[in-house]
Order: C-alpha cells, then sequence, then structure tokens
C-alpha cells in the first residue's frame, strides 16, 4: 500500500491501474478512522480491483468558529488500519496541495444544505461538493462510498453526481454503532466517559421514534415530541435541532406519506453530534 500527499503522483498512479483495466474505490474520508470508515473500506475492497482511501481534514467545509484545528488526526493509524483492510492507496494532500491559491470555483446543491446540518452551517457543504468535486477529478474512481451516518451529505453528493454527469456510482453505506448505540464518529474521541453515556440519549430518543412510526404514528409533531422529551430527559444533552424530511428533497414534511428521512443533532458538552434513521412507507 502506498501513501502519497500529491495530486500529480496520485492521478497517475490511478491512470495506470486504469490502463491495466483495474476498477477504482474511492472512500473519501477526514482520517481518524473508525469502524464506521472500516465498514466502507470493506465493501470497497470487496466491489473493486483497487481502492484509494482519501484523507483530508478539509479547511473550506469548517466555519472560523468550528473545530478544524482541533479534528482529530492520526494518519499512521489509519495507515496501519487502511493496510490491514486491503486498501492499495491512502491520497492524504496537505490543504496547500488542493488549494494552492485562492478559490474562486466552489461547488454548491442550493436547497438540499439549506436546512438539517446546512442551516445553522452556513458554507458547510459548499466546501463539502467543491472538495468530493476535487477528489472525483483527481482519482476518477468507478465507485464512491458514503455512510449513512451523514445523511444529508449522501443525498447532496448524489444529487451532485446526478446533476453534473459524474461518471460515477455513490454507493451508501449503513450507519455503524458502537456496542452502546451510540453512531460512530471521529468526535465521539472527544466525549468523556461520562459525555459517551449521555449521549446513548440520542440513538434511545430515535429507536422510540422509529418504534411509533412502525406502529402507524404518522402526526410530525407527535414524532418529533418524543425525540424531544426523550433527549430533554438528559442533562448534559442540548438539542441543536430534530427534523422529519422528505427523503429525496431533504424538504421539511408536515404529514408523513412518503420514505422519510428523521435526523437530529444534539450538543453533548462542546460537542456536537448527528444520528438518523430512514423510514420506507409500504407500497401497496
Amino acid at each position: 500500500m502506498k501513501t502519497i500527499s500529491d495530486i500529480k503522483s496520485a492521478r497517475n498512479t490511478v491512470q495506470n491501474w486504469k490502463k491495466d483495466g483495474y476498477t477504482i474505490g474511492l472512500v473519501p474520508t477526514m482520517g481518524f478512522l473508525h469502524d464506521g470508515h472500516a465498514s466502507l473500506i470493506e465493501k470497497a475492497v470487496k466491489e473493486n480491483d483497487k481502492v484509494v482511501v482519501s484523507i483530508f481534514v478539509n479547511p473550506i467545509q469548517f466555519a472560523p468558529n468550528e473545530d478544524f484545528d482541533k479534528y482529530p488526526r492520526d494518519l499512521q493509524k489509519d495507515s496501519d488500519l487502511c493496510k490491514k483492510l486491503g486498501a492499495d492507496l491512502i491520497f492524504a494532500p496537505t490543504a496547500n496541495e488542493m488549494y494552492p491559491s485562492k478559490i474562486y470555483t466552489k461547488v454548491d446543491v442550493q436547497s438540499l444544505g439549506d436546512n438539517l446540518c446546512g442551516a445553522k452551517r452556513q458554507g458547510h457543504f459548499s466546501g463539502v461538493c467543491t472538495v468530493v468535486s476535487k477528489l472525483f477529478n483527481i482519482i476518477k474512481p468507478d465507485k464512491a462510498y458514503f455512510g449513512q451516518k451523514d445523511a444529508q451529505q449522501l443525498a447532496i453528493v448524489k444529487k451532485m453526481v446526478e446533476d453534473l454527469n459524474f461518471d460515477i456510482e455513490i454507493v451508501p453505506c449503513k450507519i455503524i454503532r458502537e456496542p452502546s448505540g451510540l453512531a460512530m464518529s471521529s468526535r465521539n474521541a472527544y466525549l468523556t466517559d461520562l459525555q459517551k453515556n449521555s449521549a446513548l440519549i440520542i440513538s434511545k430518543s430515535l429507536n422510540e421514534a422509529l418504534k411509533s412510526l412502525k406502529f402507524g404514528e404518522q402526526n410530525v409533531g407527535k414524532i418529533k415530541n418524543i425525540i424531544e422529551q426523550k433527549i430533554k430527559s438528559e442533562p448534559l444533552a442540548k438539542i441543536d435541532y430534530i427534523e422529519i424530511v422528505d427523503l429525496q428533497s431533504l424538504e421539511p414534511v408536515t404529514k408523513i406519506q412518503n420514505d422519510i428521512l428523521v435526523a437530529v443533532a444534539v450538543f453533548i458538552g462542546k460537542t456536537r453530534l448527528i444520528d438518523n434513521f430512514v423510514f420506507k412507507m409500504e407500497r401497496e
């Protein structure tokens, strides 16, 4: 397995693979890899001849008051995991390599990024789309793998690929959870043991909402209230948002008639965690 930090070398390596007829899978990450990332890499290894894992903490998707500088990083540990899982290349560029001069061109998916996480993180999804577009143009994978935990990101990337005619298949991958039920995230490293225990209220609240939906509840207000009351029972938890949106448009719904995404963002101390589930309506 190679680790490459410059665009030209990464591009040449992949081009040579393509000349030999190999299929290419890409797993875009910001590093500090956990079992959730590992599941993406494992799936990519099964489905492609060669797998590239990009590791890049993307500065343009962080607001000035966010955690770019303290975002956890451990390239050696990440490298060991990627090698163990069978990846063929780590592409780990610096910010100067990806953005050597002022950025005049950005990619945005308009209204899909206006609510949920995008409502309070202005410019976040433009930064995501811009860096993902750059990675797609550098690596030119056949398939790219994204986790369902970042459900809004997944929907936005899929729409971007469709609108801009990228010849890439986006492969959604299920949320991987710790044995406790907590959705795996690099930001879990910020949590103390006490905070980790408090954070379990997030998945517990979503599980209660899912049960209610399965029993036939269609009132959006009641579903939100179930989640809200459960989370508020935990003193260390502070709700950022609770949203129920159409799975395709990501627009808020007033009645549950089509497939939906139920998504939450919750602060545990100063750490902002997200979680979600998809509920699909039964078709006759």
